[in-house]
C-alpha cells in the first residue's frame, strides 16, 4: 500500500505534540483553579512551550510538515494564548487590564479573516515578531507561576516573568499593527475572489 504523500499525513511526530498541548490545557486549567498544584500547573506550561518549539523543527528537519499541522499548530497556541492569561487572572496572579490587551488583540486578528477569506487567503504569512511575542509569552507564564512561591529565588523569577511579560505584550500589540497593515494591503491590493474569477 503507497503511504499518503507527506504534506498529507495525519500521524507524525509534529502532530502528535500538538495533540499532546491540546489535550493537556483542560489539565492545566484542573491543576491551576481546582486542584491548586501549582508546581503540575507549571510542568505543562514548560512542556508546552517546548513542545512548540520541537514540533516546528521537528517538522522542518525531519520533513513532517502536513496539512494538518499547518492548522492544529496555531489553533493551539492560540488557545494556550487564550486559556492561560483567564486562568491567572482567576487565580489574581495577573491584572485582568493586561489579559484584556491579549485578548483583545486577538479577537481583533480573527475579525479580519472574513476579509482575508474574500481574497482568497485563509491566513496572514507569521512574522518574527509575533513569533518572538509568542515564545516571550509562553517564557513568561511559567516563571510568574514559579514566582508565586515564598522563597528568595521565587522573587527573582517572578521579577523575570514580568519582564517577559512586558516585553511580549508590546511585542504582541506590535505584531498586531504590522498583521493589521498587511490585512488593509491584502484589501487595497487584491480584488475580491468572485470578482477575479469573472
Amino acid at each position: 500500500m503507497n503511504r499518503p504523500p507527506a504534506h498529507d499525513r495525519l500521524l507524525t511526530v509534529p502532530n502528535v505534540l500538538s495533540g499532546l498541548r491540546l489535550a493537556l490545557i483542560p489539565v492545566f486549567v484542573y491543576l491551576l483553579l481546582v486542584a491548586h498544584a501549582d508546581a503540575w500547573a507549571v510542568a505543562i506550561l514548560m512542556f508546552s512551550g517546548a513542545s512548540d518549539w520541537a514540533d516546528g523543527k521537528i517538522a522542518r528537519v525531519m520533513n513532517q510538515s502536513s496539512r494538518l499541522g499547518e492548522y492544529l499548530d496555531p489553533f493551539v497556541d492560540r488557545l494556550y494564548m487564550v486559556t492561560t492569561p483567564i486562568a491567572f487572572g482567576l487565580r489574581h496572579i495577573v491584572p485582568w487590564w493586561i489579559i484584556a490587551i491579549l485578548l483583545v488583540r486577538d479577537v481583533l486578528l480573527a475579525a479580519e479573516l472574513p476579509l482575508l477569506r474574500t481574497r482568497g487567503i485563509t491566513a496572514l504569512p507569521v512574522i518574527y515578531v509575533g513569533k518572538a511575542a509568542t515564545f516571550a509569552l509562553m517564557s513568561a507564564f511559567p516563571l510568574i507561576l514559579l514566582g508565586q512561591w515564598d522563597a528568595q529565588w521565587s522573587r527573582v523569577v517572578l521579577a523575570c516573568g514580568w519582564a517577559f511579560l512586558i516585553w511580549g505584550t508590546y511585542m504582541y500589540l506590535w505584531s498586531f499593527f504590522v498583521y493589521a497593515w498587511q490585512v488593509v494591503t491584502v484589501r487595497r491590493r487584491m480584488p475580491p475572489v468572485k470578482a477575479r474569477d469573472g
